[in-house]
């Protein structure tokens, strides 16, 4: 499933200017620029993660759902 980096700079956005009771054009534009760069910098985190499977799913002989618990670790 990829990112929607599109709503969430939309939604850091929101949350900048709901806090500026009447902004200027110029911090309109500022929170858009950091909104972007927090997005981006947010995105890029997420995609550096590493799942490690470890154990637990288990395929049944001559096919069918598999079942178990999934085992693994986020680093």
């Amino acid at each position: 499933m990829a990112l929607n980096i599109t709503t969430l700079t939309s939604a850091l956005q929101a949350a900048f200017l709901a806090n500026l009771s009447e902004p200027t054009a110029e911090q309109t534009t500022q929170v858009q620029v950091m909104s972007n760069s927090i997005a981006s910098a947010i995105l890029t985190f997420v995609e550096s993660a590493t799942i490690t499977y470890s154990a637990g799913l288990i395929a049944p002989p001559g096919g069918g759902p598999v079942t178990g618990v999934f085992g693994s670790t986020i680093s």
